[in-house]
């Protein structure tokens, strides 16, 4: 049984280019050269390619499976550790088919992760307010990050909010102070309620600066100078120095 380099590719549903590559890199022995300098491929080059067509597409590399040649159990083991890889990989699959139910049914933006997607809370979120959550989700800790969500997901109410989302641009010294007097009561209760939130720099996987810097650059980018002024004023007070 001989074949030509193009029949045998045929038979195994891969191309020329494949065996070639396959012989030169070791993972097929080379052909038979016949007398007039043709070469030949014979049932062990066909079993071979078959192994090598059957075992990439369940997920082996070319490396991977050029070690299943090797003596004793290895390719057992390498068996074993694919099989493992794939679980893990339908594992992180059905999770994304979960969430992508989830952003369906529920209309959440892609952009914040379940923990943070609460329905009725995001669709009343302004787009300023959404990008921020983004920011936090990112940039916090495990400890500030879980009592954020918490409130993102059931925030207190607060008429409070209200005034300071309306807070124009060019809202006067007196505007200012008063949202900010009504304001301070609301963030303290947040804080009594949520310590973590008072701290909420501490812990992050990036360092305490540059979250402090991150969530200060969101702030300037996201909210008009009334609405910083304000918060730069409530965190004053909060901390005791105002």
């Amino acid at each position: 049984m001989v074949w030509s380099i193009r029949e045998v590719a045929a038979m195994c549903g891969v191309s020329p280019r494949a065996v070639r590559h396959y012989n030169a890199i070791g993972l097929l022995d080379p052909p038979t050269r016949m007398p007039n300098g043709h070469k030949r491929y014979d049932g062990g080059h066909l079993t071979r390619l078959l192994q090598i067509r059957r075992l990439a597409g369940l997920g082996f590399s070319l490396a991977r499976i050029a070690d299943l040649d090797g003596p004793g159990d290895g390719s057992v083991a390498a068996v074993r550790a694919l099989d493992a890889e794939l679980a893990d990989t339908i594992a992180r699959l059905r999770r994304a088919r979960e969430d992508l139910r989830e952003m369906m049914r529920d209309g959440t933006p892609p952009e914040l992760t379940p923990e943070f997607a609460s329905p009725p809370v995001t669709q009343g979120m302004s787009s300023a307010d959404r990008s921020f959550v983004v920011v936090m989700s990112r940039v916090l800790g495990p400890g500030p990050r879980r009592a954020y969500a918490d409130f993102v997901r059931d925030p207190p109410s607060a008429p409070a909010i209200g005034s300071f989302d309306d807070l124009p641009s060019d809202a006067d010294e007196q505007a200012r102070r008063e949202v900010t007097d009504v304001m301070v009561p609301y963030v303290r209760s947040l804080h009594a309620a949520r310590p973590e939130l008072a701290a909420m720099h501490a812990g992050s996987p990036y360092g305490a600066t540059f979250a402090r810097r991150s969530i200060e650059a969101a702030k300037t980018e996201l909210y008009n100078p009334a609405q910083v002024d304000v918060m730069c004023r409530i965190r004053w007070v909060t901390a005791g120095r105002g």
